[in-house]
């Protein structure tokens, strides 16, 4: 396994720094946001297990000829006293670098889902005080506000969609239905399951900077996502001034926090997808993040560009799929790279 601990230690590198860089600043994930979409998946996933699987690899060399093998010596050790002579310092200290990294990314998944239902939780009880049904729709609320405000808050058969006054009274019937399927989209096909992943990772390692390119790049193709859903049945002038004019309303974090008088956090950390005019689902991606990623939904609508052609669809996804193939492969056949 050698050769193994190594070659897996290069990988992580490698997904953890040039890839998200050259993908981030990358033109085409625009033209397919599935397919890039499910690319920053497999370069999660990939470069976790890969970190990780080194460090396990690398300390389980002296008892094991892969990673299978070398838990059951392990196990032996831990549970049956077998002899411990055969791991060094270097080997210890990588086996415990692996556990404390895996137990630190499990507690932090974990704990950003704790925060963000307790706070969906605390804001389901504001709406029900401070909201009304709306007319648009079962699962649609209305919130007594000026400013243009529409956005999502997801809870299975309690997810709601939330509009304000000042949006009503600013949007035509066709561009209201923009908005009311944008937001459906974001519900029917569960983005707040990726940004909660990708929000995690972020502040598990928050000293990787490819983290926030992640998190930033999620929260844009998910916007993209749900407007070509919109598409589907409204033209792009409507949607385009339906994100114009959601945009001119408060935005980040402290904004919204304004359109209840402070007593409604619109948007925090995970909680909400924040209208159709804004990328960010968390607060750490509001502010300027968030207008990067109105300014290229809007410039992506002006200056359509064709989809990838299918063959380099299947080409990324099919690079997806080894992404996670190799490293799986290499923890479990024995002797694969010696």
């Amino acid at each position: 396994m050698f050769w193994t601990s190594y070659f897996l230690a290069v990988l992580a590198i490698v997904l953890a720094w040039p890839v998200p860089i050259l993908l981030s600043r990358a033109q085409w994930p625009a033209r397919s946001p599935f397919t890039a979409m499910v690319l920053w998946q497999a370069i999660a996933l990939a470069g976790g297990l890969s970190m990780i699987g080194a460090m396990l690899v690398y300390g389980l060399e002296p008892i094991g000829d892969n990673l299978l093998a070398g838990l059951r010596g392990l196990a032996g050790m831990v549970l049956f006293n077998a002899p411990t002579t055969a791991l060094g310092f270097w080997h210890l200290f990588a086996l415990s670098a692996a556990a404390l990294l895996t137990a630190h990314l499990v507690f932090t998944l974990l704990l950003t889902y704790y925060r963000i239902e307790r706070q969906r939780r605390r804001h389901r009880e504001l709406l029900a005080l401070l909201a009304s049904p709306s007319n648009d729709g079962p699962g649609t609320v209305v919130i007594n506000h000026d400013s243009p405000v529409a956005y999502c808050l997801p809870g299975g058969a309690r997810s709601v969609t939330v509009l304000s006054d000042g949006l009503m009274a600013a949007l035509e019937p066709a561009e209201l239905r923009a908005v009311l399927i944008h937001e459906n989209a974001h519900l029917s096909q569960r983005h707040h399951l990726l940004l909660w992943a990708f929000a995690a990772w972020r502040q598990a390692l928050p000293w990787l900077p490819t983290t926030r390119l992640a998190q930033e790049a999620v929260n844009s193709l998910i916007e993209m996502l749900a407007d070509d859903v919109a598409l589907k049945t409204e033209s792009k002038a409507t949607l385009i001034k339906a994100i114009a004019i959601v945009a001119s309303g408060p935005s980040g974090s402290e904004g919204n926090r304004a359109v209840l008088d402070g007593a409604l956090p619109l948007v925090t950390e995970g909680i909400v997808t924040d209208g159709i005019a804004d990328g960010g689902i968390s607060g750490a991606s509001g502010g300027a993040g968030s207008a990067r990623t109105t300014a290229s939904r809007v410039s992506r609508l002006l200056s359509p560009k064709e989809p990838l052609p299918a063959s380099l669809r299947a080409v990324v996804l099919a690079g997806c799929l080894l992404l996670l193939a190799v490293p799986t492969a290499l923890l479990i056949v024995p002797g694969l790279l010696g």
